[in-house]
């Protein structure tokens, strides 16, 4: 299996290291922070003239319609930079699943995301088990009325428009795009800067144009998830790829007893095992997106087994990064806490790890 991304691929990775290393500086990230700002617009703008926000949409959208692997080379980078953009939140949560099933007007919400002049974000986890969906959608006259929780939205008050999964009566699951007017947002507790909102919806009505390609078949919903999955899990591998980068320049530089601390045995065997648990998720977010783009049988289980490592092996490798600074890893103001604050936010949206167990546990029992 080769794992080497292809001339295309690794032109779109430069691109992305690029525009970030020069936009998400250090100094930038520190002033962003101190704006109150949910987002960084200048970054966001950037991306956009870059071309980088159309990679993954259709052309008739003004983008190049390529697929998972591409998308999680740039969601990669964003991890690697912890840049505070919403790229997953408008492109794995929501462009994706519109450039897959929607009608031709649904798709012009996208052309506007090109140039970075709309947010789009979706819907992806409610209280409980991640992938789960209790909300309702049932059928009033020509429209739908929506019930329901949909909690860890990314951009749900910047967003044009939020995915919001339902069972539908006597269908099966749709994906319905919902104006975040139409419903009741409350803010929720965030690891890092992402604005994240519990999205209440009460009786709220919506046209029938409002259903993700006009049926609920379930389709919409399964691209939705594990593009969710997908990018949560390129997202966390950039994450634990800049840590470990920080880490190992600190104990190359950082002397104790008139020795480097990279001398010294116990720390060399610990950053060994973060990389160890860098390299795992690397392999499995490959393949899963490799096998997504295949769209193979077996994309969900190698998502699956990514996730679980983006939430177990990398948080914890993201805490020997922690010890291995010593007191300065735990201080706000040095860039390592960016690198803690969204791996563990990549954590919980997934679901964390004996959920993401409970999952493969299931996938692997249904083969059996």
């Amino acid at each position: 299996m080769d794992f080497n991304l292809d001339e295309t691929q690794q032109e779109i990775k430069g691109l992305a290291a690029g525009v970030l290393g020069r936009e998400a500086a250090q100094e930038r990230l520190e002033a962003f922070e101190k704006s109150g700002a949910p987002y960084d617009e200048a970054t966001w703008k950037a991306l956009a003239q870059a071309g980088l926000l159309g990679i993954v949409l259709p052309e008739d959208a003004g983008g190049a319609g390529l697929g998972p692997v591409e998308l999680a080379v740039i969601l990669r980078e964003v991890g690697l930079h912890v840049a505070p953009v919403p790229v997953y939140a408008s492109l794995a949560l929501a462009a994706v699943p519109i450039g897959a099933h929607g009608t031709a007007e649904q798709r012009a919400l996208l052309a506007p995301l090109t140039e970075g002049a709309t947010i789009l974000t979706g819907a992806y986890r409610e209280v409980g088990p991640a992938g789960e969906v209790a909300t309702t959608a049932r059928k009033d006259g020509d429209g739908y009325v929506l019930n329901g929780v949909k909690t860890f939205v990314p951009y749900a008050r910047e967003a044009a428009r939020i995915l919001v999964p339902a069972r539908v009566e006597g269908e099966g699951i749709g994906v319905f795009l919902v104006e975040p007017g139409a419903a009741t947002i409350t803010e929720q507790p965030s690891a890092t800067s992402e604005p994240l909102s519990r999205v209440a919806l009460d009786d709220t009505r919506v046209g029938s144009e409002a259903l993700l390609g006009g049926t609920a078949d379930g389709a919409a919903w399964d691209t939705l998830r594990r593009s969710a999955v997908a990018g949560a899990v390129a997202i966390s591998s950039g994450v634990i790829e800049g840590a470990l980068e920080l880490t190992k320049e600190y104990t190359k530089t950082r002397e104790q007893f008139d020795r480097a601390l990279a001398q010294f045995q116990a720390v060399t065997m610990q950053i060994s095992d973060v990389y160890i648990a860098k390299r795992a998720l690397d392999v499995a977010v490959w393949a899963g997106v490799w096998r997504l783009a295949e769209d193979a049988g077996d994309a969900e289980e190698l998502l699956t087994i990514a996730s679980y490592n983006a939430c177990d092996p990398v948080i914890k490798a993201l805490y020997t990064c922690q010890h291995l600074h010593g007191g300065i890893g735990l201080d706000v103001t040095y860039p390592l806490h960016r690198y803690f604050a969204l791996g563990k936010h990549c954590g919980h949206l997934l679901g964390g790890a004996e959920d993401r167990l409970d999952a493969l546990g299931a996938l692997i029992a249904q083969e059996a």
